[in-house]
């Protein structure tokens, strides 16, 4: 990863991030980038195990994996250690992204509770990961949010293949070092120009939908009100969405 991109922001504006849901910062991010959403987002569908943690936010660092691959661990016996040096060595908070090879198969877990807790203490702040998790109770105490494709029993042959490098999780593409966003909707991989404005974004458009939208929607007495108002309501959010970003958005 390149060491500059990690200053791009700063840990106060990741924490502001993570205080909004994933489809709130969809929803800024729609105005600074010019970058195809729709390859950003994952593409299949995911489980959140940890909703009640809310929304997570940090850097990505990636790994692959083959747990029903046994040549693996005989073929490089430090692989382990290495990669640890690898995650240690990004600045934190981070998110560990984890490509499954043996997909659609699930022979066996890289998460369970003593995992979690190694890469609590290496900045990491939860993983997702299309492949297995397993100690759930556990990794919950931890404080170690999994997004992942199901619960498992055993961890197999189960040892990092390659990391540093791009990987394909729930049908997306995740460079290492990129911002991400996730929760119990999905996960938002954030371009690079986008970051510095992107925390402002979603704050105003939270606020735009709070002052316009939502309270014409609520505030009703007929049917025929609420048609009104929400005409209404609709046009003045697009005409602050359109003075402040010049661009159109859901409403």
């Amino acid at each position: 990863m390149n060491p500059e991109r990690a200053s791009i922001v700063g840990h106060d504006t990741l924490l502001q991030l993570q205080r909004w849901n994933t489809p709130t910062i969809y929803n800024g991010l729609e105005q600074v980038t010019r970058a195809d959403l729709r390859d950003l987002v994952n593409q299949e569908d995911l489980c959140d195990f940890m909703p009640h943690m809310g929304p997570m936010c940090g850097r990505a660092v990636t790994v692959r994996i083959q747990p029903g691959n046994p040549e693996h661990p005989r073929q490089n016996p430090q692989a382990w250690s290495e990669y640890r040096r690898y995650v240690a060595s990004i600045p934190g908070p981070k998110i560990v992204v984890v490509q499954d090879l043996d997909k659609p198969a699930t022979h066996g877990a890289f998460w369970g509770e003593v995992n979690s807790s190694i890469h609590r203490a290496l900045g990491c702040v939860g993983t997702i990961c299309d492949g297995a998790i397993r100690d759930l109770d556990e990794m919950n105490v931890t404080g170690f949010k999994a997004i992942a494709r199901r619960l498992c029993v055993g961890h197999a042959w189960s040892t990092p293949v390659a990391w540093g490098c791009p990987v394909e999780v729930f049908g997306t593409r995740v460079e290492p070092g990129r911002l991400v966003h996730a929760d119990k909707h999905g996960f938002l991989v954030i371009p690079p120009d986008a970051e510095a404005a992107l925390a402002e974004a979603a704050r105003f458009m939270d606020q735009n939908e709070c002052e316009t939208l939502i309270p014409a929607a609520k505030g009703a007495t007929s049917p025929e009100d609420a048609l009104t108002r929400i005409d209404a309501a609709a046009g003045e959010f697009r005409a602050r969405m359109q003075q402040r970003f010049q661009r159109h958005g859901e409403w």
